[in-house]
């Protein structure tokens, strides 16, 4: 349903072009849940964001449905069906809760106030509140993945859906990603979760601007654990022993 073929990105810091991606090659099939996970920095929300049409590649392309989107910006994309969750969503004052969801729902099937009750907040509350810094953080987060679930497209990137969450509505959010999941969705979550990780059928692990390793759930995860492990143990010298066995 999605694909990205052979994206390079440069992004512009201080006058300097710096190289983000190299060579991505990522397809994203109908019915399936993907993880993108990968150390801080690695190009996680860079892939999502050229997804999504918020950063436009220095090379390759976008396709969805065998279409070429690449030259399409974010509300074009959206409109065909595209939707993005940000891992720090952004705040508008004046508008309000319910101004939002009747936005995202005019390209969905007409979802009501139940996308609130499904993430832990109740309408009464929330729909006449504004979107600004009256909200906390974990609540701003709860709305935005509210209005993903009204817009109902099909395609949902969530990134890191689990950041400045608590633990309860992380439990709870879990479930409201699974079970909104169907069989003409492409669901792709950025996380370190180890229970999202576990959810998804397949798992695509970023290092520096590259697809590093991509599989099965249970085939990838015990790497990428044992990968991890390692790196983390190599970071002390007083450890040596216990990497002894480590993949060099």
């Amino acid at each position: 349903m999605l694909k990205l073929d052979n994206i390079y990105l440069e992004l512009v810091v201080e006058g300097r072009s710096i190289p983000i991606l190299h060579d991505i090659e990522l397809d994203f099939q109908a019915g399936k849940m993907y993880a993108l996970t990968g150390p801080n920095g690695s190009g996680k929300s860079s892939i999502a964001r050229v997804a999504m049409g918020i950063y436009q590649p220095t090379g390759g392309k976008v396709f969805l449905n065998g279409e070429d989107i690449t030259a399409m910006g974010i509300t074009e994309r959206a409109r065909m069906g595209i939707g993005y969750a940000f891992q720090q969503p952004p705040r508008f004052k004046g508008m309000r809760v319910v101004d939002m969801l009747e936005l995202a729902m005019k390209h969905s099937d007409g979802l009501n106030c139940q996308v609130l009750r499904q993430i832990g907040l109740c309408p009464d509350d929330y729909l006449d509140r504004t979107l600004d810094n009256s909200l906390s953080g974990g609540e701003i987060k709860r709305i935005e993945i509210a209005t993903l679930l009204a817009q109902n497209p099909k395609v949902r990137i969530f990134d890191e859906p689990e950041a400045g969450i608590d633990l309860w509505s992380f439990e709870q959010l879990i479930d409201v990603i699974g079970d909104s999941h169907r069989e003409d969705t492409t669901t792709v979550i950025i996380s370190h979760q180890e229970k999202i990780l576990n959810m998804v059928d397949e798992i695509i692990l970023i290092e520096e601007g590259t697809v590093s390793m991509r599989g099965n759930r249970d085939k990838i995860w015990p790497q990428i654990k044992e990968s991890a492990q390692c790196s983390c143990r190599r970071s002390c010298r007083l450890e040596e022993e216990l990497y002894a066995d480590c993949p060099r």
